[in-house]
C-alpha cells in the first residue's frame, strides 16, 4: 500500500511565536529532534524525499536524506502560511499590538488573515497544488514530506480524511511523524487526483 509520510520539522528559538515565513535555523533541540527522526523513519524505504524550502523544515530534511541515502527536493509551495505583521510575534504581544485584529482573527479564522498576512484561501490553494502531484508520485514510490503544522494539518483533513480534533494533537510535536495511507483519500478527493 502506498502511503505519504508526514514530517513536523525539528524546533527553532522562534518556538511559541508566530512563524510563518521567518526563517530560523533549527536550535540544539532541533537539530536532535531531526536525527531522532531519521532513525525512526529509516526503516520505512522513503524513496522521494520533499520539503518546505524553509530552512528549519529544508535542515530537518537533510539529516532524513542523509540518514536513508536520498537527496531532498524542496518546495516553496510547502510553507507554513504568512503571518505578515505577526510573523515572530507571540500571541500575547499580538493581543497587546493588535487587539482587535487578535479578537477578530480568533472569531472569524479561518476567513480572517492576519494583518498583512497570507489569506487561508491562497494558503490552502498553493497546497491543494502540491499535493495533488506529490499524491500521484506517492502511488509509485513511497514519498517523505518535512513541512510544517499548518500544512500537516490542513493535508491531513483535506487529503485524507483525518478528523480535525484528532489532528491537532498528533500535529503538536516538533518532529511529529504521521503515517498517511493512500486508500485514506476521501472519494471525491480520490477521484481529482
Amino acid at each position: 500500500m502506498s502511503e505519504i509520510i508526514f514530517i513536523r520539522h525539528g524546533e527553532t528559538d522562534m518556538a511559541g511565536s508566530f512563524c510563518g515565513h521567518s526563517n530560523p535555523a533549527l536550535n540544539s533541540d532541533g537539530e536532535n529532534q531531526a536525527k531522532r527522526v531519521a532513525e525512526e523513519i529509516a526503516s520505512l524505504g522513503i524513496e522521494r524525499l520533499y520539503s518546505s524550502d524553509l530552512l528549519r523544515a529544508s535542515q530537518t530534511a537533510l539529516a532524513i536524506g542523509q540518514r536513508v541515502g536520498i537527496q531532498v527536493k524542496t518546495r516553496s509551495n510547502l510553507r507554513e502560511i504568512f503571518f505578515g505583521q505577526w510573523e515572530g510575534l507571540q500571541w500575547n504581544e499580538i493581543e497587546k499590538l493588535f487587539p482587535q485584529d487578535a479578537e477578530q482573527w480568533l472569531r472569524e479564522f479561518p476567513l480572517r488573515t492576519a494583518p498583512e498576512g497570507e489569506s487561508y484561501l491562497n494558503f490552502t490553494h498553493r497546497i491543494d497544488s502540491i499535493l495533488q502531484q506529490l499524491i500521484c508520485e506517492a502511488e509509485e514510490r513511497r514519498t517523505a514530506i518535512v513541512t510544517h503544522r499548518g500544512v500537516m494539518r490542513y493535508a491531513l483533513t483535506k487529503f485524507f480524511g483525518f478528523p480535525e480534533d484528532d489532528v491537532w494533537p498528533m500535529t503538536a510535536s516538533y518532529g511529529a511523524t504521521i503515517v498517511a495511507p493512500l486508500s485514506l483519500r476521501p472519494l471525491e478527493i480520490a477521484s481529482t487526483t
